[in-house]
């Protein structure tokens, strides 16, 4: 297949995992989904396939000793733009199904944060934290007092 064929596929191929996390999160299918490891197989592997593809002595001379404008002549080139772009896609969509267990394992809201993830990692990741941050500041405390109130005092026995 060519670069493109190949760039544009990769792109489809993530949709999905983003339209579970974000719109269906608590659908047991995108629970199961989200604990496999093969998306990033898979993605890892056209990863490589770029790379490996990409690389001579130039390139690979240019990502050894990192200079901005051998860094900026190495993603001028449309196959390097994929391996660069394909390495964006598994890394936003780990950091984006790490945030969608961590929200299913705690229950703090997340679309907002998988959301950001799609278009920026690290922008949906620092939402997730701060969104995670804010719920255990000030949300946290209102559930505890809350059970207090009711009369659990469970929290009180030693846990096992």
């Amino acid at each position: 297949m060519y670069v493109e064929e190949l760039f544009n596929l990769s792109n489809l191929f993530v949709l999905p995992f983003w339209v579970l996390f974000i719109f269906l999160p608590n659908w047991q299918f995108t629970r199961k989904v989200a604990q496999s490891p093969l998306p990033f197989v898979a993605l890892a592997g056209l990863y490589i396939y770029f790379l490996v593809n990409t690389l001579n002595a130039e390139n690979a001379a240019a990502m050894a000793n990192p200079d901005l404008m051998a860094i900026a002549g190495f993603f001028a080139d449309p196959a390097a733009a994929a391996t660069g772009w394909t390495h964006f896609l598994v890394m936003d969509l780990f950091v984006g199904r790490w945030v969608y267990l961590e929200g299913q394992r705690t229950g703090v809201f997340t679309a907002h944060s998988i959301a950001l993830c799609l278009f920026a990692g690290p922008i949906g990741l620092l939402s997730h934290l701060t969104t995670d941050a804010i719920v255990q500041k000030f949300f946290a405390k209102e559930a505890t007092s809350a059970g207090e109130q009711d009369g659990d005092d469970s929290s009180l026995e030693p846990s096992t």
